[in-house]
Order: C-alpha cells, then sequence, then structure tokens
C-alpha cells in the first residue's frame, strides 16, 4: 500500500488543522495505521495510531488532548486533527502502517511516503 500524507500548512499558535493520510492499494484488516512527526533535526516521533478494523486508538502521551486519530474505511483515508498547535509541533508530518501491534517504534512502520509539511507561527 501507498500512503500520501496532505494537509499541513502554515497556521498560527493555538490553531488548528486536519491531516489526510490516502492510501491507495488495499488496506489489510491486520494494518496499524500510526502518525508520526519529524523536526528539522530531530528523529521521527510517534503521535498516534490506530488499528484499521476496529478504530481502536492509542496516543502518546505528549499529544493526549490536542489530536485526534481517525479513519474512513470507505475512503481508505486517514486523518489526525491537530488542535492547539504550538510553534514547538513544526514540523514534517507522516503517516505508515505496521502490523506490529502495540508499537509506536517507527523503525516498525513502513510505507511512509513524502509526508507534509506543518509550520505553527508565534
Amino acid at each position: 500500500v501507498q500512503l500520501q500524507a496532505s494537509g499541513g500548512g502554515l497556521v498560527q499558535a493555538g490553531g488548528s488543522l486536519m491531516l489526510s493520510c490516502a492510501a491507495s492499494g488495499r488496506i489489510f484488516d491486520s494494518y496499524i495505521m500510526g502518525w508520526f512527526c519529524q523536526a528539522l533535526g530531530k528523529g521521527r516521533e510517534f503521535l498516534a495510531r490506530i488499528k484499521w478494523t476496529t478504530g481502536v486508538t492509542y496516543y502518546a502521551d505528549s499529544m493526549k488532548g490536542r489530536v485526534t486519530i481517525s479513519r474512513d474505511i470507505t475512503k481508505n483515508t486517514g486523518y489526525l486533527q491537530m488542535n492547539s498547535l504550538k510553534p514547538e509541533d513544526t514540523a514534517t508530518y507522516y503517516c505508515a502502517v505496521t502490523t506490529i501491534e502495540g508499537s509506536g517504534d517507527p523503525s516498525r512502520y513502513y510505507n511512509f511516503g513524502q509526508g507534509t509539511q506543518v509550520t505553527v507561527s508565534s
């Protein structure tokens, strides 16, 4: 499956964005979709994941209360709603998939794609 993240842009601090992750190809029942961000000069950071079939979600502690992950099976698309954005949220955001349950380790995910840039101004 190929994944393409979109929906990034320039937003003021306190604002919101909804990112989309469009999948071309079949998303198998065993797949878990995750969202990550990578700031300039830093490693890839896990944000949230969702089990494709059941919709069960998990969030990194740093993002709880500010992001909501969801998916639309009919559209083969995942989403990440981000609220109360801060300048330190400026990064490239990626979606990816894994079949490994309970993991936020980016090395266990694949098909990261191009990512979408989010810039938060103060």
